[in-house]
């Protein structure tokens, strides 16, 4: 266990070092290393803020081009004496915390919607209703034409299966679904207003 936690400090004092000196160069005029800076500071971020929020990918890449937005310009800011990595968390912390505040701000506004609301029973009895309008519907065609409908399209059965359940050829299911379609649709033109 102490090893571990050695290898860890290891990690990140060489961390520290490479992106301190990549950074340091880069504020005096180094544009290659600053560059590299920013690249190797964003696998870093990703790294720190992924840890934090886990399952919010998107939002991890949004807050890694703030934080390197915001880095940016403040890098006038950063005291050479100080731990670079401590000054970037500081600000990566900030800004996840702005983004915790808004979407804190934005959740409040929403109010949970409850399955006994007006408008979920409508939708119950509408389905409902349209179940017994397609039943009425399948009733009018031919049984060659209303079964493959049914099992294939309703039933999500394949058209092997249906075949085989029907005795139908495969062939035959399928004429069948599209003389029944077209028929239902022809139907469904004649009584629109």
């Amino acid at each position: 266990m102490a090893r571990n936690t050695m290898d860890s400090r290891t990690r990140m004092s060489d961390a520290e070092a490479a992106l301190r000196s990549l950074f340091l160069r880069g504020l005096d005029g180094d544009a290659a290393a600053y560059r590299e800076f920013l690249q190797k500071l964003s696998a870093h971020l990703r790294a720190f803020l992924g840890k934090r929020l886990f399952g919010w990918p998107d939002e991890v890449e949004d807050l890694v081009q703030e934080c390197l937005l915001a880095m940016h310009n403040q890098r006038h800011t950063y005291q050479s004496d100080q731990p670079l990595t401590a000054w970037v968390h500081a600000i990566a912390r900030y800004k996840m915390i702005d983004l915790l505040r808004a979407k804190s701000a934005r959740e409040a506004l929403h109010d949970p919607l409850d399955d006994d609301l007006a408008v979920f029973a409508e939708s119950a009895i509408d389905a409902s209703d349209a179940r017994r309008d397609l039943g009425g519907l399948l009733q009018t065609l031919p049984e060659r034409q209303r079964l493959p409908i049914v099992h294939v399209k309703l039933e999500g059965l394949s058209v092997a299966e249906t075949a085989s359940l029907t005795g139908m050829s495969e062939s035959a299911v399928k004429v069948g679904i599209h003389r029944g379609l077209k028929a239902l649709a022809a139907r469904l033109r004649s009584k629109a207003p």
